[in-house]
């Protein structure tokens, strides 16, 4: 078992690593035991790199399968380089926007059984929920003022993941659009602590701050 921690964080669509670096780098001093790393996503952009394509219908079989291969191969990459394939507990995902839903998507439906789970101004896809992650802890961000993807999408999730067993915390933040507040940075940062350092309760719970 390892006793350090890997946090992955996803950036959002037309973007790349950068964009989160900042973030990451605000992190590393409150979580020293921590190996912070910010990928690229795998497909081009014309403004930057994408998870997915957002043209024509996004949720075609195989758009949905594609993505979900590229998504799989570029986290498989970054877990056995950094020595954490025996220990997903200790592994989390940190996701913004479009970041936010390829990671919603890889825990919910199972495929990646990790340690802890944030999403900032993300949304859940319209697939089924699997049971087989759901000792995966979850926090959602959200602010109120998003016009990119409404903030009811977080709590609509909050709902699907606790009715497959997951522990889910949502936070709406009022005068917050589609981004990454610090006060939202704080309460991500406050979760990853607790979440990585101890094995939270399975029965499921949602939490609306």
């Amino acid at each position: 078992m390892h006793d350090k921690s890997l946090i992955i964080f996803f950036h959002g669509i037309g973007a790349s690593s950068a964009q989160l670096m900042p973030l990451a780098n605000s992190y590393q001093d409150s979580l020293p035991d921590a190996r912070l790393v910010v990928p690229d996503a795998p497909f081009r952009h014309q403004y930057g790199r994408e998870w997915f394509s957002i043209h024509g219908d996004p949720l075609a079989p195989d758009r949905i399968c594609r993505a979900r291969k590229a998504f799989d191969a570029t986290v498989n990459e970054i877990v056995m380089r950094e020595g954490f394939e025996k220990s997903l507990d200790r592994v989390a995902f940190v996701g913004v926007s479009q970041g936010a839903i390829v990671s919603l998507d890889a825990v919910a439906s199972g495929r990646w059984q990790v340690g802890a789970l944030v999403s900032f101004a993300g949304l859940l896809p319209p697939v089924t929920v699997s049971t087989e992650s759901n000792r995966t802890p979850v926090l959602l961000v959200h602010g109120e003022d998003d016009r990119t993807i409404p903030a009811f999408a977080s709590s609509i999730a909050a709902g699907q993941l606790s009715a497959a067993g997951f522990q889910v915390e949502l936070e709406l933040q009022p005068t917050v659009g589609h981004t990454i507040s610090s006060k939202g940075a704080d309460r991500a940062l406050t979760f990853l602590q607790k979440t990585l350092s101890w094995k939270p309760a399975t029965s499921p719970n949602v939490l609306v701050a």
